[in-house]
């Protein structure tokens, strides 16, 4: 049976003490507060965390590149994932990091990933300030998917399929710049808020409203999307997912690479 892209409550309070399941809390925050210390405060019983950090590479462009398969692989072994682990990823911000790491997981060749739907508020109660530790792993990452990932010489050259700006309508038009060096987006991006991929609630909308929302931005048959940092960004490659539409592909560097090149910038509302 198909696991993921995404689990419910009800799943994960049934399947929670399986041998085969391993609940990791990846919360992060841009400005603030930290994930640690939101994890120790009360997490999901028998969670593990992992900070976004501890899995962001030292090579390539952008605040967050992809990190080396090695490191990669220790991580997740040290959080007691094996090969045949099913790994379920949690944040409380609607998936908007823990898109990332079931990116990652699919991106080294791990094929039993989720994310929790609504995340911790979904989850509710009860929640533990206990931190278990677990035995190490043997997870191994696998020859990573390169084609999944474009660079800025590969989005530099881009044609003939959508490139899609997953941040806020401010940070887009350059109204507002809270981390990189320049404002505005990439010339020719639309725009199309991460955020508007969920219900108030903070769940995923539903299949046939995501492939509707992606047919009207001309990605149903694939689209390169980017955010700051290439975190956010993967947010829509999980909807694409859950949309059941291929092709979604993510530009790693984001807005934190292009913004720190001599690249145009554009400002103001889409053409």
């Amino acid at each position: 049976m198909a696991f993921g892209p995404l689990v419910e409550a009800d799943w994960l309070r049934e399947h929670i003490d399986d041998r085969d399941v391993r609940v990791i809390d990846f919360r992060w925050y841009l400005q603030g507060r930290r994930g640690w210390q939101e994890f120790v405060r009360g997490h999901i019983p028998r969670a593990v965390f992992l900070d976004l950090e501890k899995v962001t590479g030292k090579d390539g462009g952008g605040r967050h590149p992809l990190p080396s398969a090695d490191q990669f692989e220790t991580e997740l072994r040290l959080r007691g994932v094996n090969d045949d682990t099913k790994v379920v990823v949690y944040d409380d911000s609607g998936g908007s990091t823990a898109a990332r790491l079931w990116f990652l997981l699919g991106y080294f060749g791990h094929r039993a990933q989720a994310v929790l739907n609504g995340g911790l508020q979904a989850w509710g109660q009860p929640i533990e300030d206990e931190v278990e530790v677990f035995a190490p792993g043997n997870f191994t990452a696998r020859e990573p998917d390169r084609t999944s990932v474009l660079d800025f010489e590969a989005v530099r050259a881009l044609r003939g399929m959508p490139l899609i700006d997953a941040r806020a309508g401010e940070r887009y038009r350059g109204e507002t710049e809270p981390v990189d060096p320049k404002a505005g987006h990439i010339p020719g991006a639309l725009n199309a808020p991460y955020s508007d991929n969920l219900e108030p609630d903070g769940r995923f909308k539903s299949p046939a409203e995501l492939r509707g929302r992606y047919r009207e931005l001309g990605a149903e048959d694939g689209a390169v999307f980017y955010c700051g940092s290439g975190v956010n960004a993967t947010h829509h490659v999980l909807a694409m997912a859950v949309a059941g539409l291929p092709g979604a592909r993510i530009y790693a560097g984001s807005w934190s690479d292009w913004s720190n090149r001599d690249a145009p910038v554009a400002t103001g509302a889409e053409p």
